[in-house]
């Protein structure tokens, strides 16, 4: 017989045993442990057998997805809705292309909130005006975006040329894309295809996609901002998945754009609408506030109190509103300095066609709004030597070029 120690060292041990292999299992990616039952897969057929061996990757990215997880079959997204074109693939009819329209049988508030939005008729028409929409489309779109749609095609990209706006401006600004079954949007601008994660577009990078570069360098902001360095040393603490409406502080201590700018942290309501929490015009190059200013305004001061103190916030705000009101000013001269020229007749009609309208679309079009987006986003060196100090010397080269024109104007 065993003895009661050999008894007790053999249960402490078998505990012990189990209790490393619970803990083991726990710190597994969550991609291994979560993911949907293998019957699951297999009853998703035709469609899950044969992409496994043609592009397997859109499989397992679809296994590890929400979608995945909640049911969500192939032909709840690939079946074709009203108005849409459709193929014969293999044993099924599908649609030829997925659409907003798709998603929005299932995520109907978020596609009603996206239509409000920038990102919706907006984008597509900062590249190509307001051709490509119906009446009632630009009729919704003024309601809340005046002047932004219904608007001609943009001569800058004209001049670049079918090819760069194919691949280059409509990379972005086809998330806004009027789709011939009557909606506009292309989800996947932000979501990935298969993949379908939340904890993705909550990201910097997905954003930063966009928002990059010179003229909208929102994510080079954030990265120099204390934001984005939190953000990079404690994002292995964060809960990037938490469902939308029940995100709090302790699952991301430190924002990222979605936070901020859709998120329902806290109690706050979620939307997808990304011009709910802003206040001014900023992308402008004199930036006037919007008609829904203090609503706006008062929305993301909601946000930031989350983490912040009141009198820290509205410090923050006075300081930006102050860079904001002197980077207008210094657009302005340059603005008047402009018309003065073409009402002069030293330029010509056409535009992009002369050293000095190139400049002066730089002035604004890069360090205003560089100066502006730093100053509501904690970037202090946009601010200064990427904003005002590229502001102080494209203005005097601007001087320059518009005396020497005036000079040559009076030569005989």
């Amino acid at each position: 017989m065993m003895s009661f120690k050999s008894i007790f060292i053999s249960v402490f041990l078998g505990t012990a045993l189990i209790t490393v292999v619970l803990i083991l299992n726990a710190k597994r990616p969550a991609m291994e442990v979560d993911q949907p039952s293998a019957d699951f897969v297999r009853a998703m057929g035709k469609c899950a057998e044969c992409h496994r061996r043609e592009t397997a990757a859109v499989v397992h990215q679809y296994e590890r997805s929400e979608h995945a997880k909640h049911g969500v079959s192939c032909l709840d997204c690939h079946k074709a809705v009203e108005n849409q074109d459709t193929q014969a693939h293999r044993s099924f009819t599908i649609a030829k292309h997925l659409t907003a329209k798709n998603c929005s049988q299932c995520h109907t508030t978020e596609y009603s909130q996206f239509l409000r939005s920038r990102h919706a008729a907006p984008a597509w028409a900062a590249v190509l005006g307001a051709k490509d929409f119906t009446a009632e489309q630009i009729a919704f779109a003024e309601r809340y975006h005046k002047g932004a749609v219904e608007r001609p095609v943009n001569p800058l990209a004209m001049a670049e040329g079918e090819s760069a706006i194919d691949v280059g401006c409509l990379g972005c600004h086809d998330i806004g894309k009027p789709n011939p079954d009557g909606s506009i949007g292309t989800c996947t601008a932000c979501h990935a295809r298969h993949s379908s994660s939340v904890a993705l577009a909550r990201e910097p990078e997905t954003c930063g996609q966009c928002h990059m570069g010179p003229d909208h360098s929102q994510i080079e902001i954030y990265h120099e901002s204390k934001h984005g360095v939190l953000y990079n040393a404690q994002k292995s603490e964060m809960n990037l998945k938490a469902p939308p409406k029940s995100l709090t502080t302790a699952d991301m201590t430190v924002p990222t754009c979605v936070t901020c700018h859709l998120s329902g942290l806290d109690g706050l309501n979620v939307t997808h609408d990304t011009t709910e929490r802003l206040s001014y015009w900023l992308f402008a190059a004199v930036s006037e506030k919007r008609p829904t200013y203090q609503q706006g305004q008062d929305a993301m001061k909601e946000t930031c109190l989350k983490c912040h103190a009141s009198s820290q916030v509205e410090i923050y705000y006075q300081e930006a509103e102050g860079v904001v009101a002197d980077t207008n000013r210094k657009i302005s001269e340059a603005v008047v300095l402009m018309k003065s020229l073409r009402e002069d007749g030293l330029l010509t009609e056409t535009p992009f066609d002369e050293p000095i309208e190139f400049l002066y679309f730089d002035l604004w079009h890069y360090y205003g709004r560089t100066a502006k987006h730093g100053a509501f986003m904690g970037g202090a060196d946009f601010v200064q030597w990427h904003g005002n100090y590229e502001l102080l010397l494209k203005m005097t080269e601007l001087k320059r070029i518009a005396q020497e024109l005036r000079e040559d104007a009076t030569k005989p």
